[in-house]
């Protein structure tokens, strides 16, 4: 019987389209249609960038020189992650109303399970539809949405038809889908991850499928074993709303690696942001900041700063990511990967008051 009940398991993914870009551009009639970089300006770095922009090559953490380059009428706006945020929060009072089970990735995404039909559309198509048209109406803003009955599927769904599509993948397609697609598309498999298995002939998830488990072990040591499973269309992870957290934190693979003290400063200052936004999300408070730094040859190492009280807020979280960053030049070689948390966790209910200093 839980086999049955795993497979008829409805998931959908939902993906705000350019998300930061589009607020900016629903609240500034002006920039609508134009291309547009939220951050970015002089010396800085790209952190979103609008669909239009995106037809010019540029990413985010593209340095703005170089967005600017490839787009010479590029719009740059300054961040306002207040608004972001209550965008966000605006948006998951609407998923509310269709199910408890929402398990947030980000400020722009999140997995919902409908498994159980609370508002009686009758399918998790129909489900995905009317959250996109809500949110359309609602917020004015554009939704991509995938449907499917695995986690992995459905997000790889929503970025399917991108921008404001639905894709729905049916348990009997599952495989075919995921045999059909490039492996560089796949969650969980990053830049340096894709060339290597590039340089072993695997290019699709029909390549990946022809890889014993062993194989696959062999080569990618315990990620072996996912790559195995996903090829096939197999997810078993569960919607999990209420994670219990040891520790919350974001990171960043780069597409190359980088070296530039002020370049990895501007995107540590990005990671630290993503990470505060969970750290509110869980509700929590936490004394230690971890930095935790790849290079370019896949040696890592973390550094920490632990606080005789809880860190109070955002720009403490991020000096002392800073401080510790800072601590580590003149850099060996590139970084691949930067990522930044909180450990030492309590419930905020469970943290003492906050003594306020007295500035002297």
């Amino acid at each position: 019987m839980a086999d049955s009940e795993r497979l008829q398991r409805k998931i959908i993914h939902v993906d705000m389209d350019a998300f930061y870009a589009s607020v900016e551009q629903r609240d500034d009639p002006s920039i609508r249609g134009k291309p547009v970089a939220v951050g970015g300006g002089h010396r800085g770095v790209v952190a979103a960038a609008s669909y239009e922009a995106r037809k010019f090559g540029v990413r985010s953490a593209m340095p703005s020189v170089t967005a600017k380059r490839r787009c010479p009428d590029l719009v740059f706006v300054k961040p306002r992650f207040d608004v972001y945020r209550a965008v966000s929060h605006q948006i998951r009072a609407i998923f509310a109303d269709y199910t408890d089970l929402i398990e947030p990735l980000s400020l722009d995404e999140a997995y919902l399970d409908v498994t159980e039909d609370r508002v009686g559309l009758g399918s998790a198509r129909a489900i995905a539809e009317d959250i996109r048209r809500r949110i359309r109406e609602e917020c004015q803003l554009t939704a991509s949405a995938g449907v499917s009955y695995c986690k992995f599927i459905a997000k790889l769904a929503s970025d399917h038809r991108k921008p404001d599509g639905l894709c729905v993948i049916t348990p009997d397609k599952g495989p075919d889908f995921v045999a059909s697609l490039p492996v560089k598309r796949f969650h969980g498999v990053g830049p340096v991850t894709a060339q290597k298995m590039e340089r072993l002939g695997i290019v699709t998830g029909a390549d990946l499928r022809e890889w014993s488990l062993p194989a696959l072990e062999a080569q990618f040591g315990s990620s072996g074993s996912w790559y195995w499973r996903i090829c096939r269309g197999i997810d078993e992870r569960e919607v999990k709303p209420d994670r219990p957290y040891k520790s919350v934190s974001a990171e960043r693979t780069f597409d190359e690696d980088l070296i530039e003290a002020e370049r990895l400063a501007a995107e540590l200052d990005r990671i630290a942001g993503y990470a505060w936004d969970r750290v509110k999300r869980a509700d929590v408070a936490g004394r230690t900041v971890t930095l935790k730094v790849k290079f370019g040859d896949f040696t890592m190492i973390t550094r920490s700063k632990s606080f005789t009280a809880n860190v109070p807020d955002f720009e403490a979280f991020t000096a002392a990511g800073q401080a510790l960053l800072a601590a580590l030049h003149p850099l060996p070689r590139g970084i691949r990967l930067l990522g930044l948390g909180l450990h030492n966790l309590c419930e905020k209910a469970e943290a003492e008051p906050l003594q306020l200093g007295l500035a002297i």
